[in-house]
């Protein structure tokens, strides 16, 4: 049964090109799932899985308390296993075929308002290389709406800065361009020519950002320098890594721009998943008729 999860694996990686993130959600999810067969129902093979197996699964995780995101995740992660084992004959049958998805918790995400941006940008002023490491990468977050993965993972080669755009590629491989504003460029020349030399210690990469050892810089490197600049800032929101890319989507929203071009510029597949930050705009308006309007 382990081999079946690799070559899964595998074909999600190889063939479908699938993030690195991403399989090791879907490795995180099945491995928990193949260890309730084996050990909690004795399961030996993919044949004598039932539909109940699964809801037993998933009623167990709903009990540990996860999340409907996480539940729907975790099923979706059951239905492309048993389907991949299906279509490669290492199974005769697929008991996930009937098995709904829950539905995702509806929660907006975490916004800053533009005082609170500038806040966080201005606690990375200084005129050392980490300082400016840091007001480089937050400009450019805010300015392109990447993802931190993202991010982590860009070349010199890929910011061109003369033209002002930045390449970068997301998830399934695909590659997009995202305008560059004179700020995140400013912030990211002084960075190139003043900073990254002496952080980089002439360690033998291409990686964009680096971290204290010269080397390339992780997410969750990036995720401590970004607890670190919000204390500094006196910001009490709850931050996440993706808060300056919900910002950024927001902040385009809530000033006109068009839906679809913020869906190419934050490289979603599906313009549904843009639409939740037209949610945020229209709690706002909301709140500003709940707080102004004499007969709200």
């Amino acid at each position: 049964m382990e081999h079946g999860v690799d070559d899964f694996l595998h074909y999600i990686k190889v063939e479908r090109g699938l993030s690195e993130n991403t399989v090791n959600s879907y490795k995180r999810d099945l491995k928990a799932y193949l260890l309730f067969l084996k050990e909690s129902n004795n399961i030996a093979t993919w044949d004598e899985v039932r539909r109940a197996d699964i809801t037993e699964f998933l009623y167990l995780l709903k009990e540990k308390g996860r999340s409907q995101a996480t539940l729907a995740r975790t099923t979706s992660s059951i239905r492309a296993l048993h389907q991949f084992l299906l279509r490669e004959k290492t199974a005769s049958s697929d008991p996930s075929e009937l098995i709904e998805t829950p539905k995702g918790d509806k929660k907006l995400p975490e916004v800053l308002s533009t005082t609170e941006v500038e806040l966080l940008l201005d606690a990375t002023g200084g005129a050392d290389d980490f300082s400016r490491r840091n007001r480089a990468m937050l400009e450019l977050l805010y300015a392109t709406g990447l993802r931190v993965s993202e991010m982590c993972e860009l070349k010199k080669g890929d910011v061109h800065l003369s033209m002002g755009f930045v390449r970068c590629t997301g998830k399934g491989n695909k590659e997009r361009i995202i305008p560059l504003g004179k700020v995140a460029i400013e912030a990211l020349e002084i960075y190139l020519q003043k900073a990254r030399p002496g952080l980089a210690k002439e360690k033998p990469h291409e990686q964009l950002f680096v971290n204290h050892h010269g080397n390339p810089l992780s997410r969750q490197g990036f995720w401590k320098i970004l607890r670190g600049i919000a204390d500094k800032a006196n910001i009490t929101k709850a931050l996440t890594p993706h808060t300056l890319r919900h910002s950024f989507a927001t902040h385009l929203l809530e000033n006109g721009a068009d839906l679809r071009a913020v869906q190419e510029m934050l490289g979603h597949a599906d313009i549904s998943t843009t639409q939740i930050y037209t949610h945020i705009s229209n709690k706002k308006l909301k709140d500003i008729y709940s707080s102004y309007h004499p007969r709200a």
